[in-house]
C-alpha cells in the first residue's frame, strides 16, 4: 500500500511548531487527499468541512448546519465571520479547521477569503483542493496582496521507490511496466493487485467495462476542463507523436495559438508539459523543446486505448491487450525507464555516492540523438546516462551512440552510467572493467 507518511509527518510539524497558521494542501485526483487529512485530525480537536458545488447562500448555510450539529449549538450564523467565531470559542486553543475544495467557495465569495485571514493567528487553517488547474491559474487572483497562505504542500506523485515498496511481490521488471501505466498516483497503485499477474491487471481494472479505470480519463479531463473535442484532438495527436507545435498545427488543423492556449491549460492540470533539452554548449544540435503527456495513466490510454476506441467495446479485454497492447507496449516502457533510472541516480546522490553533487537532472534532446540522463552539480561537472529497456541487449554500438551525442552537446562527463533491463555485450563488461568512469547499471542493482 501506499500512503501519505512524508506529507503527515510534514503537517504533525508544522502543527507542532505553530499551530496558529493557514496551510494549503492540493493535489490531483488520486493523490490520497482525503486519507491524509482524516489521519492528520486523528486524536486532534479538529472541524473538517467539505465544500459543495453550490450557491454561495446555500454553501454557507451547509457549513453552519454542519458546525450546529457537531457542537450541538443554535447559534444563529449567518456569515463566515460567524461561523468561525464560534468554531473558535468551540475548539479552543490548539484547535483545527479544514475546508476541503474550499474553492469551490471562494470562486463565488471571497468573505471566506477576508476571514480566514482575520483568524490565521488564532487558529490551524487547512485549504484542501483538487483543482490543480484552478490553484495554478486563479488562486493568486482570488487571494489578491493577502499574504495569506504560510506553508503549501502539493501532494505530488509518489516516485518508483515507492511502486517497488508496494509491491513486493512484482520482479523490477513488473514494476516499471505498472510504473509507465499507473505512474505515481496512490489510488491507483492502492488498486492494483500484486496477486494477480500484470496483464490480468490490466485487463480487469483498465480494459473491462466494470474496471475501475476504465472510464477514468474522461473523468479526469471532464472535472475541470471543457471543450473536450479539442482537447482530446490535442491529446491523441500528442500521443501519435507529433510532439511540436508545428506538427500539431499540422495534423490538428488547429491554430497555433489556439493550440498554444490548450496546452497551456493541460499544462496547468499537470497533464502536458514542455520538455526543454538540458542546457549544454551544443544549442545548435538541440532541439528547441516538445510537448509531452506527463500525466502517465493518460499517456497511455492515448497510447493503446483512444486509436481503437471502437474494439474495446466489442472485444474480451485479453484479446484487446493482446491485439493492441502486448507487442508495443515494451517501445512505450523506455520513456519510464529513463525515469527510473533518473531516480537512481538521485537516490545515489543522496547517499553520496554519484561522481558529482547533483543540482539539476534532465535530458539532452538532440537532432540526431539524445542522451537520456544529463546530470550536472553547480560547476557544471556532468555525469551521463544511456538506458536500454527493449533491446536484448547494451551493444557496444550503443554506447558509441552515446559518446557521438555527447559530442554533439559538446558535453564531458566525469561517469557515464550504461542502464539495462536486458544484458550488456562482453566488450562493454571489458570496457567497464578497465575504465572506472563507465560503471554498467543491471536490474539486479536497480
Amino acid at each position: 500500500m501506499v500512503s501519505r507518511t512524508t506529507e503527515i509527518k510534514k503537517l504533525e510539524n508544522l502543527y507542532s511548531n505553530n499551530n496558529k497558521q493557514v496551510v494549503l494542501v492540493y493535489g490531483g485526483r488520486g493523490c490520497l487527499k482525503e486519507e491524509l487529512l482524516s489521519s492528520f485530525c486523528n486524536n486532534k480537536n479538529a472541524f473538517y468541512y467539505r465544500s459543495r458545488n453550490v450557491s454561495p447562500e446555500s454553501q454557507l448555510q451547509t457549513l453552519s448546519r454542519d458546525i450546529k450539529e457537531r457542537f450541538n449549538t443554535d447559534n444563529i450564523l449567518d456569515s463566515y465571520e460567524d461561523c468561525f467565531d464560534n468554531l473558535f470559542a468551540k475548539l479552543a486553543s490548539g484547535g483545527i479547521v479544514i475546508i476541503d475544495d474550499f474553492e469551490y467557495i471562494v470562486k463565488k465569495d471571497d468573505t471566506l477569503i477576508k476571514t480566514i485571514d482575520k483568524y490565521k493567528k488564532d487558529m490551524f487553517i487547512v485549504l484542501a483542493s483538487s483543482s490543480l488547474s484552478w490553484i495554478n491559474n486563479d488562486l493568486d487572483d482570488v487571494l489578491g496582496n493577502k499574504n495569506l497562505i504560510d506553508t503549501v504542500i502539493k501532494l505530488e506523485e509518489v516516485g518508483f521507490l515507492d511502486v517497488v515498496r508496494a509491491f513486493p511481490r512484482y520482479s523490477v521488471e513488473e514494476s516499471v511496466s505498472v510504473y509507465g501505466i499507473l505512474g505515481g498516483v496512490p489510488l491507483y497503485l492502492n488498486r492494483w493487485s500484486q496477486a494477480m499477474p500484470f496483464k490480468a491487471n490490466v485487463c480487469d481494472n483498465i480494459l473491462n467495462p466494470n474496471g475501475y479505470l476504465f472510464d477514468e480519463v474522461n473523468a479526469i479531463l471532464g472535472s475541470e476542463l471543457r471543450e473536450l473535442t479539442v482537447y482530446n484532438t490535442i491529446l491523441a495527436s500528442i500521443a501519435k507523436g507529433n510532439e511540436k507545435l508545428n506538427d500539431l498545427y499540422n495534423d490538428t488543423g488547429y491554430s497555433r495559438a489556439k493550440i498554444s492556449v490548450y496546452i497551456k491549460n493541460l499544462a496547468a492540470f499537470d497533464i502536458v508539459s514542455k520538455v526543454v533539452s538540458f542546457e549544454t554548449g551544443g544549442w545548435d544540435n538541440a532541439k528547441k523543446g516538445v510537448y509531452r503527456i506527463s500525466n502517465s495513466f493518460v499517456n497511455f490510454y492515448f497510447h493503446f486505448i483512444y486509436p481503437h476506441l471502437s474494439q474495446l467495446y466489442v472485444m474480451k479485454p485479453d484479446k484487446f491487450y493482446d491485439t493492441y497492447i502486448r507487442d508495443e507496449l515494451a517501445s512505450y516502457l523506455q520513456r519510464y525507464f529513463v525515469n527510473v533510472c533518473k531516480e537512481y541516480l538521485e537516490l545515489l546522490n543522496k547517499v553520496g555516492k554519484c561522481s558529482v553533487n547533483i543540482e539539476k537532472i534532465g535530458t539532452w534532446l538532440g537532432k540526431t540523438g539524445t542522451i537520456d540522463i544529463v546530470a550536472q552539480d553547480d560547476v557544471r561537472n556532468s555525469v551521463v546516462g544511456k538506458c536500454n529497456w527493449e533491446a536484448k541487449e547494451f551493444t557496444y554500438e550503443d554506447y558509441e551512440d552515446l559518446v557521438q551525442s555527447m559530442k554533439q552537446a559538446r558535453i564531458n562527463a566525469k561517469t557515464v552510467y550504461l542502464f539495462s533491463a536486458t544484458s550488456f555485450d562482453s566488450r562493454l563488461i571489458e570496457l567497464s572493467n578497465e575504465d572506472s568512469t563507465i560503471v554498467l547499471v543491471d536490474m539486479k542493482e536497480l
